[in-house]
């Protein structure tokens, strides 16, 4: 099914985190908590400002993003637990340093 978001909306795939710690411990499912990076599946258009201008989004489909906990609603599209947010619920963007420092 496709799932298009409106205004200032984005689609987010959670992205788990490892299960066992750097010290070799497995962590049960019970202990997880959720996590709080993801990757864009989707994106809305954007809002419109107050002359009625659209802005785009910062994020694009692809990035992994960094959000906060109670961040979003959850969804299930296709099978599939994800969350649609406002860009304002994204705390940043993971990686994006990286390239800009290869590029220089």
């Amino acid at each position: 099914m496709a799932f298009r978001p409106l205004h200032d909306r984005i689609l987010v795939r959670r992205i788990e985190a490892d299960e066992k710690t750097a010290g070799g411990i497995i962590i049960p499912d019970t202990a997880k908590e959720k996590p709080q990076e993801g990757e864009v599946i989707a994106v809305g258009p954007g809002a419109r400002d107050e002359s009625g201008k659209l802005v785009e989004l910062d994020v694009k489909v692809g990035d992994r993003i960094l959000f906060g906990k109670w961040s979003g609603t959850e969804i299930k599209l296709d099978g599939e637990d994800l969350l649609i947010m406002k860009e304002s619920d994204v705390m940043g963007v993971i990686g994006e340093t990286t390239e800009l420092k290869k590029a220089a």
